[in-house]
């Protein structure tokens, strides 16, 4: 009562005082660290004021289950994978510092937390009562809160999102399509205008927050670590608590079957970062991993390439800005910049060197590694000049056995969730002996037909094709030169071929194709196609991305020759 204070969050005046003792307004639950001081302690005890229930009354079903909200679902998710991640060696600041401040800002924009709760026709719909006014005193009986937290550390992305079920008793009988109070009211069309939450979109959440403590993993290698099972993506629910029931749209909603898509994931990270009001992200700088030239470096090495064309890398790299701090570092809602994706950028600028250096036409490559080929039997000293006919030969008998093995294992991976799918505790017992009699049978046909057992998951790589300098079979190239192709003029090492074909004249409107330029393998040579489809192997992405990327580079590189170009060709029309 002696409080009078107004709320930071909304500036009013309506306080109410939680089981410890604190302050917590009424209108947008949020909580001060202002806490009463007790006088008479007859007095509390005999008063009787409004607060934060632990628990509701018809907490539990009757089958066993615990009422719980989507936002819920999505935070223990997120819990999973933020987990996972610093199991990988992430800094354990990002979990609660970035994302969970990450997480808050999101559902106080969108308005599940944090903020005023507006009289909606969804909650209308959710059947909600009056707010409780008693403290719980049944110690029996735990909400949400405790099935989720694992601290007690007030503000931990573990515990956020709990009070939504703590603050209001919800029918029995609400939600009659899914387990959770709101499943069947999250997928209407209303929710989609503000960001409605998804499973990509927690993928998004990490590769955000990945990005704004700079780690050493860009978007490909986070997505490739989900297929491989080493972040929690598919069947996730499966770690849920046993109180949290599943079944109707909430399996819509949490059930994914498919791999998550590289676009998808990257767009709607940039949308969220647009939506929170992020400010600009910490400098991508030239020490920095996500730096074309870092990356540059890591991908020549996977490749089997030689190091030197590192130095041309570089070269292209500050020829055509695009390691400057201003165009590689992200600025949430800036529409004049383009989204720079770090990985197929560093792959692309790789493409292109190796077009200046070799051309790539099926026709002038082969050339040179005649030549460097007639040098190295004349080389008695120094180290071998490097053939791309034998580079060619080594790295594509590699990338179709590691190519075959992810097809394989793309074919047995099996969809259903491990742990079996009950909705009531009737049943319970006849699908775990059902689940049981089918696992048993399976290991009998295995047995049968001879079948290997699953060995347990290797830990994971940042490396998915790794090559050796102590191999005595001549398979490592890091180490040849490029001096077996180059020539020297006025004390620089320069192509010998002057030529360069350019993958498209005019780049399309990227906003109506979809793309900047558009890619088929039979318009293009087989040489370009096959370091194409390198690097989509290494990157798990479509050709079509690292093509346009090389487009793109393209037009900067020779932008004033296109220039004189197209005006040449446009007066030749008129």
């Amino acid at each position: 009562r002696d409080f009078n204070e107004r709320c930071a969050q909304c500036s009013e005046v309506n306080w109410g005082v939680t089981d410890g003792g604190g302050f917590y307004c009424r209108s947008c639950h949020n909580v001060t660290e202002r806490t009463r001081e007790v006088v008479n302690t007859d007095f509390i005890t005999n008063s009787r004021v409004q607060t934060i229930s632990k628990g509701s009354r018809q907490q539990e079903k009757n089958d066993g289950g615990c009422e719980w909200y989507i936002c819920e679902g999505f935070q223990l998710v997120l819990r999973k994978q933020v987990e996972a991640l610093e199991a990988l060696g992430v800094c354990p600041q990002m979990k609660d510092e970035i994302l969970g401040n990450f997480w808050r800002c999101y559902l106080q924009k969108s308005e599940q937390a944090y903020c005023k709760r507006p009289a909606r026709e969804t909650v209308k719909a959710l059947s909600v009562c009056e707010r409780s006014t008693d403290v719980d005193s049944d110690p029996e009986r735990s909400s949400l809160l405790h099935l989720l937290s694992l601290s007690e550390s007030e503000g931990d992305l573990q515990t956020d999102c709990s009070f939504v079920s703590s603050v209001s008793k919800v029918s029995e009988s609400t939600s009659v399509y899914s387990g959770s109070v709101d499943g069947s009211l999250y997928l209407m069309k209303g929710q989609k205008e503000k960001l409605r939450m998804t499973m990509p979109m927690t993928l998004s959440f990490c590769y955000m927050a990945l990005l704004w403590v700079r780690e050493p993993i860009t978007l490909s290698e986070l997505l490739r670590f989900v297929v491989e099972g080493h972040i929690p993506y598919f069947n996730v629910f499966q770690h849920f608590p046993e109180k949290m029931k599943l079944c109707g749209l909430d399996l819509k909603i949490f059930c994914v079957e498919s791999s998550p898509v590289y676009e998808e994931v990257f767009n709607k990270m940039h949308e969220l970062a647009a939506f929170l009001d992020l400010p600009r992200f910490p400098d991508i700088t030239e020490s920095c991993f996500l730096h074309p030239d870092m990356l540059c470096m890591k991908y020549l090495m996977e490749a089997n390439l030689p190091d030197e064309l590192h130095n041309w890398t570089c070269r292209v790299v500050k020829k055509i800005g695009i390691g400057e701090v201003d165009f590689l570092t992200l600025t949430p809602g800036n529409k004049s910049t383009r989204k720079v994706k770090y990985d197929v950028l560093a792959a692309a600028v790789i493409v292109v060197v190796l077009k200046l250096l070799f051309l790539l036409d099926d026709h002038y490559e082969w050339i040179l590694s005649e030549f460097a080929e007639e040098r190295n039997k004349n080389n008695a000293e120094g180290g071998p000049y490097f053939e791309f006919r034998k580079w060619y030969e080594v790295v594509k008998r590699s990338l179709d056995v590691e190519q075959k093995k992810l097809d394989e294992e793309r074919a047995k991976y099996l969809w259903r969730c491990e742990k079996p799918l009950f909705y009531s505790v009737k049943r319970k017992s006849k699908v775990l002996k059902r689940r049981q009699m089918v696992v048993n049978l399976q290991n009998q046909f295995g047995k049968l037909s001879g079948s290997v057992q699953r060995a347990e998951k290797p830990n994971p790589s940042s490396f998915q094709l790794s090559w050796s300098e102590e191999n005595t079979d001549g398979s490592c190239f890091h180490g040849h030169s490029l001096k077996g192709i180059l020539q020297e003029k006025c004390g620089l090492l320069k192509a010998m071929n002057p030529d360069y074909w350019l993958c498209t004249l005019k780049l399309c409107n990227e906003k109506l194709c979809g793309h900047l330029a558009h890619y088929r393998e039979v318009e293009f040579p087989q040489s370009y196609h096959f370091v194409l489809g390198l690097f989509s192997f290494l990157l798990r992405i479509q050709p079509s991305y690292i093509h346009d990327e090389v487009c793109l580079i393209e037009h900067k590189l020779f932008n004033k020759k296109l220039y004189k170009k197209l005006k040449y060709s446009t007066v030749l029309r008129k």
